[in-house]
């Protein structure tokens, strides 16, 4: 049965290309991240990613065999084109997609392909997956991919876990920096509600609300915030220059943290520099790290 699409669905994560792991793996330990270990999709990337207490996380994405993932292109992956296409545009270090959780992939991309926003043929695949304990697992795995022409720079999906083992990964989703999660992602596009249609149905929530820095849609335990450019510098000091480029880009994250004193104690101690924006503190990209990263206190 088909999920209703006024049902929020929950941020699963967020794809952060990167030019390789160990350059990401140093940034976000750096940052005060536990980093997961290595893992090999069977089309020619690999991440290492970063899981939160509120089952989100990050996914930076390197290329572990180029002509493995040429050959995936080739034959139809969406996800290794799309890569592709993103790093070819944008360079290898970056944010190129938000992913929500599903129950039910081949549902939604039906729906996605009824709704004219399906961005290519499903992905089904397998990998071995190391759990905590070292002991390693096949997971299984389904995604719908959606997009939209006008932002080649920027896409979503729906994930549905169809066979992933259960596992304590407590020691996964502490971290020095005290994040327990992802609060907000924030895009950026000059007339953010020409994509309203979009963000609604990819985040199954109708609700929106607009003003005059953009609009946000809610997920369940997270939104999607799309600003125009004198929200991203009003809201995260982020000056996104003189470009009249249209289409969706990823920008930020905001995480969620207990102390923002203790945290920039990390930062200054590690020798990240930081500055406070509207109660926020924000780490600017650099190698490994291709968005922004804000942080924002939570009672």
């Amino acid at each position: 049965m088909m999920a209703s699409p006024r049902t929020p669905r929950p941020l699963d994560h967020l794809v952060l290309p990167v030019e390789d792991l160990e350059t990401a793996r140093a940034r976000h330990i750096s940052l005060g991240f536990t980093i997961a270990a290595e893992a090999r999709h069977p089309f020619g990337t690999e991440n290492a990613c970063v899981f939160f207490a509120d089952g989100s996380y990050l996914e930076p994405l390197a290329i572990a065999q180029r002509e493995d993932c040429e050959e995936a292109a080739r034959l139809g992956n969406v996800f290794v084109a799309r890569d592709q296409a993103y790093r070819f545009r944008r360079g290898d270090t970056g944010f190129s997609a938000l992913v929500v959780g599903s129950k039910d992939a081949r549902a939604d991309h039906d729906r996605f392909v009824g709704l004219g926003m399906s961005g290519g043929e499903m992905l089904e695949f397998s990998r071995p997956m190391t759990l905590p304990d070292g002991s390693t697992q096949t997971a299984s795995f389904r995604l719908a991919f959606a997009s939209d022409l006008r932002s080649p720079d920027f896409f979503g999906f729906a994930v549905e876990r169809v066979n992933v083992p259960s596992a304590d990964r407590s020691a996964l989703t502490s971290h020095a920096n005290g994040v327990t999660g992802i609060a907000e992602v924030v895009l950026s596009e000059p007339n953010p509600t020409d994509f309203q249609y979009f963000i609604q149905e990819l985040a199954c929530n109708r609700e929106v609300e607009a003003n005059s820095f953009g609009m946000t849609v809610a997920l369940a335990g997270a939104a999607i915030t799309v600003y125009n450019k004198a929200g991203m510098e009003t809201h995260l000091g982020i000056d996104t220059g003189p470009s009249r480029e249209r289409g969706l880009l990823g920008r930020a994250v905001v995480y969620k943290v207990a102390d923002l004193q203790a945290l920039s104690a990390l930062l200054l101690n590690n020798g990240v520099p930081v500055r406070q924006v509207a109660g926020k503190l924000v780490v600017d990209p650099a190698p490994g790290q291709g968005a922004f990263y804000c942080f924002e206190e939570t009672r």
